[in-house]
């Protein structure tokens, strides 16, 4: 048997598919809390040691990360890595964001990095590991190898992740990698580390299982290590199971929470006839240990896939077990009340010192299966499939005083009430004194909307138009009534519309219909907040989807309407990510998750539709204007 060591690091999965890590001090507590021998030690509360991670708990019977003022759920994974790599060195790799703050690099691509950088190579393309970036070491600089964009880096020296050594079987008759010494064969050790690897490789075809020949060993370098393995048989009865936590090894005495190994001399083991187990004498015995395997590895002579099985097994199984537990439902809905509240249930249970175990969440489903090109037809009704935009025409031959002018009728005993723009008492002179209004005369110093009747200074709507996209529409700032045609400031992009042969959830009658949104990066126009400077255009192309039905179809119709008024999005600060200059949804909600509902932007969700057609009227577009785009 031999000590083998591994960093180990967590991670979460992101909602663009790429595994992000945890820092080492989460993964440090993570570790610790496995290693805890509390019987209700289920989950992790992240808040402990990361004030900014307070609304995040992990439960470690499931493996995912729950968010609880949300809801969301994310998977999360315990991955091995090699000590002498930069997790296990203390190296942190980062490159600066937009907002001027530093962003982790993903672990593998900061293993690559640091690994080049010891080398001393001038710079390191990325190419390889799926990033179209290059690493230039002497500016210290990420340059994008399509926009040319370049982004500063750095190398900070952090604390190590946690490392963890366990007793693992080395193949028979030499080394593996590490030039460590073979040590006597004789029966494997009992503890719960052992048994999960020695399952695991008899899994992935180990003696006596499939593939018992000739296997290739995958490193965690990537390079491939072929092993010869002599086939034996095994006895139908023998099985390798869990030991009970009341055996040997399943608790460290009180002073040490590490399985530890003494390893006799060869002539002690050649006596005894085998290695001992990592249970003192003075414990109760072990179960009955399985054959004695001829061919074994260290941990680094495991594939990732092995690996991964590996960590998830260990994660479930340290796990205090034969505790009764009460089970907190992840609720799926539109609103992130339910789930919330779970957490929360889960957080006072935790404190009353009842075991907690939240409940499998589904898996999330953003996209549909794949799909040829012969599957993809027209939306019926509709004789195009594309949409595009240009940039803002400027309308001509109106004054700003001249549009107002056609919303409003005179107003000649003003109320004794203020002006809601101002407000500065409507009798009074307008509490505007900004640039681009000339003065009028009382008898037009305030006017009343046609509509709903709301009465502002003149000046006031002629300032508040101003400060507008200026394009023939005025909206009352108190009721939101439009009068004309509203239009917005979006960027130039081009939509498409079709329909795809899959059902959405809650809609099994029907097919769907995609819409795929296209904006691309630009120079911000005069109708933006920051004329001249550019704007970022992020997860674009945007997939959405709607059902193929009739109440499916008017949505559509009505969204191709918003789509020409270039009301979908526009130009501002996003709410997710805090960037700024950047295309954003502009208050029309989208289904943007395909076969599943766990973020609120997917399916089934009953009144999506109808919540759609309200948003839609309250920008100005209704029902008549559906008629208009047929």
């Amino acid at each position: 048997m031999l000590l083998a060591s591994a960093v180990v690091v967590w991670e979460w999965l992101n909602e663009h598919g790429r595994w992000r890590p945890y820092s080492p001090a989460v993964s440090h507590q993570i570790e610790a809390a496995i290693r805890s021998s509390d019987p209700r030690g289920g989950s992790v509360v992240l808040g402990q040691v990361d004030s900014r991670l307070s609304p995040y708990i992990i439960d470690l019977q499931s493996m995912h990360q729950f968010r609880q003022d949300t809801g969301t759920i994310r998977p999360v994974r315990r991955t091995f890595y090699d000590p002498v790599s930069a997790p296990g060195q203390g190296w942190q790799w980062e490159w600066e964001n937009d907002a001027g703050t530093w962003t982790p690099y993903d672990m593998e691509v900061a293993i690559a990095i640091e690994s080049a950088h010891s080398r001393q190579q001038t710079c390191l393309d990325l190419t390889p590991l799926g990033f179209c970036y290059l690493i230039d070491f002497k500016n210290m600089t990420q340059v994008n190898r399509q926009s040319q964009r370049c982004r500063r880096i750095q190398r900070r020296a952090d604390l190590a992740y946690p490392l963890v050594s366990g007793p693992l079987p080395v193949p028979k008759g030499g080394a593996v990698g590490g030039g460590l010494p073979v040590l006597g064969l004789g029966q494997p050790c009992s503890c719960q580390q052992c048994m999960l690897v020695l399952s695991v490789k008899t899994g992935a075809g180990g003696p006596g299982g499939p593939g018992g020949g000739a296997a290739a060993i995958q490193t965690l370098n990537r390079r491939a290590l072929t092993m010869q393995r002599p086939k034996i048989s095994r006895a139908p009865s023998a099985r390798l199971s869990r030991p009970p936590w009341g055996g040997a090894c399943s608790r460290a005495p009180p002073t040490t929470r590490r399985c530890r190994t003494a390893w006799p001399s060869p002539r002690t083991r050649r006596r005894h006839g085998g290695t001992p187990s990592c249970s003192p004498s003075r414990w109760p015995p072990s179960p009955p240990a399985p054959p004695p395997w001829v061919s074994r590895s260290s941990l680094a002579g495991l594939s990732r896939p092995a690996l991964q099985r590996i960590a998830m097994a260990q994660s479930r199984a340290l796990i205090a077990s034969g505790v009764p537990t009460v089970p907190v439902k992840n609720l799926n809905g539109s609103s992130p009340v339910h789930p919330a509240l779970a957490g929360m249930t889960g957080i006072l249970m935790s404190a009353a010192a009842l075991p907690v175990c939240l409940t499998r969440p589904p898996k999330l489903v953003l996209h549909p299966p794949p799909i040829s090109k012969s599957d993809i037809k027209p939306v019926p009704g509709f004789n195009h499939s594309c949409r595009k935009t240009t940039k803002k025409q400027v309308r001509k031959g109106k004054t700003p005083e001249e549009v107002v002018k056609k919303y409003l009728q005179k107003v000649k005993s003003p109320p004794e009430e203020d002006c809601t723009i101002c407000m500065e008492p409507l009798g009074g002179p307008s509490g505007y004194k900004g640039p681009g209004v000339g003065p009028v005369s009382k008898a037009e110093s305030v006017g009343r909307l046609t509509q709903c009747g709301h009465q502002y200074h003149f000046q006031c709507l002629v300032a508040m138009y101003n400060n507008g996209n200026k394009d023939g529409s005025l909206q009352c700032p108190t009721c939101k009534t439009i009068y004309g045609v509203k239009t917005g400031n979006q960027p130039a992009g081009k939509m498409e519309y079709h329909v795809i042969p899959h059902s959405l959830p809650g809609h099994p009658d029907c097919k769907s219909i995609r819409i795929i949104y296209n904006i691309p990066p630009g120079i911000q126009g005069p109708e933006h907040p920051n004329p001249g400077k550019p704007f970022t255009a992020r997860g674009f192309p945007r997939h959405c989807y709607l059902p193929d039905s009739e109440k499916g179809r008017k949505v559509l119709r009505l969204l191709l309407v918003a789509w020409d008024r270039r009301l979908i999005f526009s130009v501002g600060t996003s709410s997710t990510t805090g960037e700024s200059d950047t295309v954003i949804w502009n208050e029309v909600h989208h289904k943007t998750e395909f076969g599943s509902n766990l973020t609120g932007h997917g399916f089934p969700d009953p009144g999506h539709l109808d919540n759609v057609l309200e948003e839609l009227r309250a920008q100005g577009i209704t029902e008549e204007d559906a008629l208009v785009e047929k």
